[in-house]
């Protein structure tokens, strides 16, 4: 009784703690997004338009969310173990579910168990990918990711939406939405497998050269502008070969360092 208690007087002494208003208020309004490209992707009549458009942008949109509540957190000292878990639920629903939902409403409808089994297997890699990072998460280097993080999974499919739909690509020839059905299964692996992701946590660019890095930012910000759908789908998939090509870089490096020892 008195263990029951006082965890629960730790739990209110953090709900307690007005600092934690903010991030967390940012969290939720990333929930909130991720629902609405729920409704988006299942055909509810919310806008005028493509829904599955919206529904992309939407997912992106909880992407940026995500992105920020952590670093809001730090900076009004607002980090707490409630946050920690709010956020992982709440990613669970923005980029675990809603994205399923997006590309099975989008194009694996007609792969019939080929294009369940690809979103289940999305569904339950990334929650998987969200538990092993809540557990590890103190012990990992800060500078790369263990496997492909779910929000970067999300906005590969995302992104894949608004880069088709801006060229006008045909989703009925057969390579097409079988590279699409390929990738999806490829991101679930990638979740829970240990290929490292760079993490963007220590840029020491930006440190160094805050001036020319500040004129590569308002580039890359006009570019984006200009050409988003096409350069946001194009940065997430060099992020994702990078983070193959890594692995497979310390994988040959391994063996040469392996058959060097052999041959001592």
């Amino acid at each position: 009784m008195s263990m029951f208690s006082e965890k629960s007087g730790k739990l209110n002494m953090t709900l307690r703690n007005r600092n934690i208003i903010l991030p967390n208020f940012i969290t939720i309004m990333g929930l909130l997004c991720g629902i609405y490209s729920i409704m988006l992707s299942v055909g509810s009549r919310i806008v005028e338009g493509d829904n599955f458009v919206y529904s992309a942008y939407f997912l992106l949109l909880a992407a940026f969310f995500d992105g920020i509540d952590g670093k809001v957190a730090r900076i009004v000292n607002g980090t707490s173990d409630f946050g920690v878990q709010l956020d992982s639920l709440c990613d669970m629903v923005s980029f675990g579910v809603a994205p399923a939902i997006l590309v099975y409403e989008w194009l694996l409808k007609g792969f019939d168990r080929l294009g369940i089994v690809a979103v289940f297997l999305f569904v339950a890699c990334g929650a998987l990918r969200l538990a092993r990072f809540n557990v590890q998460s103190s012990k990992i280097s800060n500078v790369f990711f263990v496997g492909l993080p779910i929000p970067a999974a999300a906005a590969f499919i995302a992104t894949s939406v608004l880069f088709i739909h801006k060229l006008g690509f045909d989703l009925e020839k057969a390579a097409l939405s079988m590279f699409f059905l390929a990738s999806i299964y490829l991101l679930a692996f990638l979740m829970v497998s240990t290929v490292p992701f760079y993490s963007f946590k220590k840029i020491s660019y930006f440190k160094a050269r805050p001036f020319q890095a500040l004129i590569v930012m308002v580039v890359f910000i006009s570019i984006l502008v200009l050409y988003f759908e096409v350069v946001s789908f194009v940065m997430i998939s060099v992020y994702i070969t990078l983070g193959l090509l890594l692995a497979c870089y310390k994988l040959i490096k391994g063996k040469q360092k392996t058959a060097e020892r052999n041959q001592q």
